[in-house]
């Protein structure tokens, strides 16, 4: 069996001299080790806290070395240090044992070992205030940084409370017009007021499409409102599946003909309803589907599938447009961001949706699942479990 490697000595880092394994002061200038290796630490901790100017800038400012501190302390003259210094000079130039200076003092007879002891005595006392001081120094600063992070944050609160309430405010006040544009439109498109010319009815149609698109900016941003503000509150019931479909695309079909985009749709005739908010999830259900829409060239496709499996079901939204880079996949989930960001870029939208979306599933305590590559399409994925039939536990 081979034998444990032998300890290495280390080095006074305060005198340099050699500390045997396992000791904790120095046996040369009987610095307390530890107390001198946290003084380091603080000292540097200290600079990176950015302390004001006045802090001391090296150790020596906060305790002197050996030779300073016997000269202070009168104990030596400064002639006596100068010659035991280039004493240990020499020593090392004509390659004898090193000495440490404390060893070439008192065999010079100037300084004996009790007086050695006292100085060394002093310094120790001297770096246990330093660290204290350090340590004073270091906690007032840390006060001060954390005092001024909790304002920002105070601030920054305030900041968003605002923004979301505005938001909140806006949106609301928007739909009431919205509504009055929307049911003149439909008189018009009844011919309530008269026959409408081919040309009248075009246009009346460019009103219908540019109104749709309204509303779902103006909805998009009542949903982000109540997120920020509150996060997201369900009303869970039974819901089927069959018909938030159903209804999302009924509201998609103009664009799905417009755009020349065919939507198919497989869902098997016995899916049992889910456990969810209905409004909610057919608004995810038209995100998607309008994302596909908006992404796909004509003649494509966007799928919508579910099915059922362990109790949960599964519903898969696909297309087969663009796609979207791998390095942008985690983008697109955070809010107002967009695959074109440019001001030019043809699609539309808030750049909320997919956020949103993340959202809405995040709180159904399910997880919405993109897999896409570049040119060849993407599908988004999430799932929700089965509702309990009545009188089961």
């Amino acid at each position: 069996m081979e034998s444990a490697p032998a300890a290495v000595p280390l080095e006074c880092p305060y005198c340099g001299a050699s500390v045997p394994p396992g000791q904790s002061d120095c046996p040369e200038c009987n610095v307390d080790l530890i107390l001198y290796s946290d003084l380091l630490f603080r000292q540097r901790m200290e600079k990176v806290l950015a302390l004001p100017s006045a802090a001391p800038s090296s150790l020596e400012e906060l305790v002197p070395r050996l030779g300073d501190s016997l000269v202070a302390q009168k104990v030596i003259t400064s002639d006596q240090l100068r010659q035991a210094l280039q004493s240990q000079k020499r020593d090392a130039h004509e390659g004898l044992p090193a000495r440490r200076l404390g060893q070439i003092l008192t065999a010079m007879g100037v300084l004996s070992h009790e007086d050695l002891d006292r100085a060394v005595a002093t310094m120790v006392l001297q770096l246990q205030n330093a660290l204290q001081m350090a340590n004073r120094r270091l906690e007032d600063r840390v006060r001060e940084r954390t005092a001024e992070l909790a304002r920002a944050l105070e601030k920054l609160s305030e900041l968003n409370q605002l923004k979301a309430d505005f938001v909140a405010n806006i949106s609301h006040e928007l739909r009431t017009p919205m509504t009055h544009i929307v049911g003149y439109i439909d008189l018009l498109e009844d011919d309530t007021f008269g026959p409408l010319t081919a040309q009248q009815r075009d246009a009346v149609g460019t009103l219908r499409h540019a109104t749709e698109r309204l509303h779902g900016l103006i909805e998009d941003l009542i949903q982000f409102s109540d997120t920020s503000r509150g996060g997201v509150s369900l009303n869970l019931q039974s819901v089927s599946i069959r018909e938030c479909v159903q209804e999302a695309l009924a509201r998609l079909a103009s664009k799905s003909q417009k755009g020349n985009v065919r939507i198919e749709i497989h869902l098997p005739p016995d899916l049992p309803p889910v456990h969810a908010d209905n409004r909610k999830i057919t608004w995810v259900i038209s995100q998607l589907v309008d994302n596909g829409l908006k992404f796909t060239p004509p003649d494509g496709c966007v799928t919508v599938r579910a099915g059922s499996s362990a109790g949960r079901v599964w519903i898969t939204v696909e297309d087969t447009g663009i796609g979207i880079p791998a390095a942008r996949m985690q983008e697109l989930l955070e809010p107002f961001h967009q695959l074109d960001g440019s001001s030019t870029r043809r699609a539309g939208g808030t750049g909320m949706g997919l956020y949103l979306t993340r959202q809405i599933i995040d709180a159904h305590g399910s997880k919405l699942t993109m897999q896409s590559r570049e040119g060849s399409g993407t599908k988004i994925l999430f799932d929700l479990p089965v509702a309990k039939a009545a009188g089961t536990g």
